[in-house]
């Protein structure tokens, strides 16, 4: 169960980060990055950041390059909540398949 403080630090740090991830992809023509979710850990140190890629067959390479700048985009996310939050927690980026978990079972239930 997820605490009032938990949701509030999720829903700031998923609207900043999705807004850091459009600016870097304006510069990257055709890619999409979009954060579906943040679950943040009860002691606030740990955010696991669920993002949605289009198109899909570039998702594990792009995955692969913003775990790699994970640093820099840590770093630009604290410069953007540095008043509202005292310490930024740890990211840990995960590829968001529920969208193509439900087309699976859209297409199982047509058969």
């Amino acid at each position: 169960m997820e605490s009032t403080r938990q949701a509030k630090i999720s829903r700031l740090l998923q609207k900043e980060l999705s807004e850091i991830f459009r600016q870097q992809t304006a510069k990257t023509h055709g890619t999409l990055v979009s954060v579906s979710a943040v679950r943040v850990s009860p002691d606030l140190s740990i955010a696991r950041v669920y993002l949605s890629i289009f198109p899909p067959q570039k998702s594990q390479e792009i995955l692969e390059s913003i775990t790699a700048s994970t640093k820099t985009i840590r770093y630009e996310l604290a410069q953007k909540v540095r008043f509202q939050l005292r310490k930024t927690p740890d990211l840990s980026f995960y590829l968001d398949d529920s969208l193509d978990y439900v087309e699976h079972i859209d297409e199982l239930l047509k058969q």
